[in-house]
């Protein structure tokens, strides 16, 4: 049995016509770049998050830049962010001439922990960027307390996580903007690079919508040096189409991730840890992580027996190379660094049939015999 990381044919083949048909009206209209369709979407993603302002940009990577600049993060301020997650959060933080600050991470979530970030705050600390890894908020609660302690901006990053919830509220609703990802792997994905910056700040989404479009405000005049980073008509258009499937693909993915947990428990017990949702939180599974000793011995035993996974993150933040100069060194956040020994997610889709589970777990079982 060969097993994918992730089937999108699937999932295309259930809205081929309506999503043929969104890129037939868009090519028919001949507006490809800032029209009705991304103008829907800001609204319709806004509505889902449950914020006043959604705004269009060309990636989630540049939704982090951008959310950093519209809140003034400049050059000599530092911004906390988690050693443990994909390189785009701290990459953000240096393009907008700021340094990254790296907190650890709560061994149970992979999320950011909140005891780590107070003690690293300082006079020229300006924002907190808790990471919702792997579909699942951060403790939102503390983070806050601090940040309105400090006076600090929080900048989610829900690249992975659009949908979850902490104590009821979304992802997008805590902090002073939050930044989401469409990339086609992620729980609503288009067919190429998009994003999207959502708040509840009218100043924010105003200064975000003049820096994707090279900082002009009319068109043509020029008060700040912005980018060129727009959410095109076509790939808005194909996210129309999904968003109205988004919930029911989460549910699926909680089903799957809980039968995932319930064959892993019964049949492996303590050899594999399983992912943990926290009480009063809802995760949305973009991935299913476990973590286990000889990580890297299992993947390439399952990748002999059919099976993808994948290793998300293979080397912590804090000893990448391009931030040698900080001066971080190995032992410095441990928890970050045993995830990244630890940690292998497994194949997750809405589309993944139980029959593939008991597989993936059967060959997990066969290798630790």
């Amino acid at each position: 049995m060969n097993i994918p990381m992730l089937d999108l044919t699937q999932q295309y083949q259930t809205l081929k016509e309506d999503i043929n048909k969104a890129l037939d009206k868009v090519m028919s209209s001949a507006r490809f770049i800032l029209g009705p369709n991304v103008k829907q979407l800001e609204e319709s993603v806004a509505k889902y998050s449950r914020v006043s302002y959604g705004v269009g940009v060309a990636s989630g990577s540049d939704a982090l830049h951008i959310s950093l600049e519209a809140c003034g993060i400049k050059e000599g301020d530092e911004v906390i962010v988690p050693a443990f997650t994909f390189f785009a959060t701290a990459g953000a933080v240096a393009r907008a001439g700021a340094t990254p600050v790296f907190a650890d991470i709560d061994p149970v979530t992979f999320n950011i922990d909140p005891k780590s970030i107070e003690k690293l705050i300082t006079d020229k600390t300006k924002a907190i960027i808790p990471v919702h890894l792997y579909g699942q908020m951060a403790d939102m609660k503390a983070i806050k307390d601090i940040a309105d302690k400090h006076h600090l901006y929080i900048i989610e990053d829900a690249a992975q996580a659009i949908g979850a919830e902490f104590e009821g509220k979304r992802a997008g609703e805590i902090g002073a903007t939050a930044c989401y990802s469409f990339f086609p792997t992620k729980n609503l994905g288009a067919y190429g690079d998009a994003g999207m910056i959502v708040t509840n700040s009218e100043e924010l989404a105003e200064r975000s919508r003049v820096l994707r479009a090279h900082g002009s405000k009319p068109k043509y005049y020029h008060h700040v040096l912005g980018y060129n980073s727009r959410l095109d008509e076509m790939q808005a258009a194909i996210l129309n189409v999904k968003l109205e499937h988004l919930n029911k693909w989460n549910e699926m993915r909680r089903k799957n991730a809980a039968y995932y947990t319930e064959l892993l428990n019964k049949e492996l017990g303590d050899r594999v840890i399983t992912p943990v949702e926290v009480e009063n939180r809802y995760h949305v599974y973009h991935q299913y992580t476990i973590r286990v000793k000889d990580r890297d011995q299992l993947q390439q035993f399952l990748k002999d027996n059919g099976v993808a996974t994948m290793i998300y993150y293979p080397k912590p933040l804090h000893l990448q190379p391009v931030f040698s100069d900080l001066g971080y060194k190995e032992g410095d956040l441990p928890e970050s660094e045993k995830a990244c020994k630890e940690a292998l997610s497994l194949p997750m889709f809405p589309e993944l049939s139980k029959e593939q589970q008991e597989y993936i777990v059967s060959k997990i079982k066969e290798f630790y015999q």
